[in-house]
């Protein structure tokens, strides 16, 4: 039985092969037309949809750190799947995850501790507890290992991509269902709590949205840079965007532009995927800040006059 990201790979295949005449560079086009390049591209892109969309979120809710946090939990499951040795390691990412940020939220919401407070202490705590399994099972940090620190796309296979298409739909119909009660919650969370929004309800079901979001990327840009294309890309957004429908659409277009400019090239000069990614994404973001910046010390004299 084909799994849903076979699926979608079958329907993608004749657009990708299509279009790959004109895409630039010697290697960069075989993402067009070889099958485990193309899963990896088809991939990269779902993720990236569905985190810039998350990321919107996160943003207006002052949760940029979450997603660095729950990477960093997801690498402690990675490698209790790797030394025990699971066939998918990212299934124990996604408990472990799961259950960070079910309790983060709790934490927060009960005012035990503070958002970035619990963060940290998850971050820090499920990085040491990856590093010392491995050390203890007598694995290290192979190249397997470095692969979810910092991504690999070309380990993707048909059942990796099975699981994080599937985590990856899922997330976004959820996120669609809660979309509303979500940004109520935002604005004023005792008016929402008054109107009969389940504040809590809508809370953990975004928490778990997402850690599950969160593990779909360790694949692809690597625990240790999640943020690239959680955070950065809706950042970009927020510098030439006038309304939050008007950012999530410039989300999408930065994403997707930090994707597909970080394969091409890491695919031209031989780096690694994830980190090209990273760079390409910060790189788009310092070029639109520094644009924005001048545009408006240009435009102030104009706007006195009026």
């Amino acid at each position: 039985m084909m799994g849903v990201g076979v699926i979608i790979l079958g329907i993608f295949t004749p657009l990708l092969e299509f279009i790959a005449p004109m895409m630039p560079g010697e290697i960069f086009p075989y993402f067009f037309t070889m099958e485990m390049l193309q899963r990896a591209l088809v991939t990269a892109i779902i993720v990236t949809i569905v985190a810039g969309f998350l990321g919107a979120f996160l943003l207006v809710q002052n949760l940029a750190l979450i997603g660095d946090g729950l990477a960093h939990v997801s690498f402690g499951g990675v490698a209790v799947g790797i030394v025990l040795g699971a066939a998918a390691p990212l299934w124990y990412a996604l408990v472990f995850s799961i259950v960070s940020a079910i309790l983060i939220y709790e934490l927060q919401s009960r005012q035990i501790l503070t958002g970035d407070a619990s963060i940290a202490i998850f971050l820090t705590g499920m990085l040491a507890l990856g590093l010392v399994i491995l050390r203890l099972g007598e694995v290290g940090i192979t190249a397997d290992v470095e692969s979810y620190l910092f991504g690999n796309l070309l380990l993707i296979d048909e059942d990796s991509m099975d699981m994080i298409t599937t985590i990856c739909l899922i997330s976004i119909v959820l996120l669609a269902l809660i979309r509303s009660g979500l940004l109520a919650i935002t604005i004023d969370p005792v008016a929402a709590r008054i109107q009969g929004i389940p504040v809590r309800g809508i809370g953990l079901m975004f928490a778990i949205i997402t850690a599950a979001v969160v593990v779909s990327m360790v694949q692809v840009v690597g625990a240790l840079l999640v943020t690239a294309l959680l955070v950065t890309p809706a950042a970009t957004a927020q510098l030439v965007g006038r309304s939050f429908r008007s950012c999530l659409m410039w989300t999408q277009f930065f994403g997707l532009s930090s994707v597909l400019g970080g394969l091409y090239f890491s695919a031209e000069l031989d780096t690694g995927s994830g980190a090209m990614i990273a760079l390409v994404a910060a790189i788009i973001f310092g070029t639109v800040a520094i644009s924005q910046s001048i545009i408006k010390t240009f435009a102030k004299p104009t706007d006195n006059l009026n």
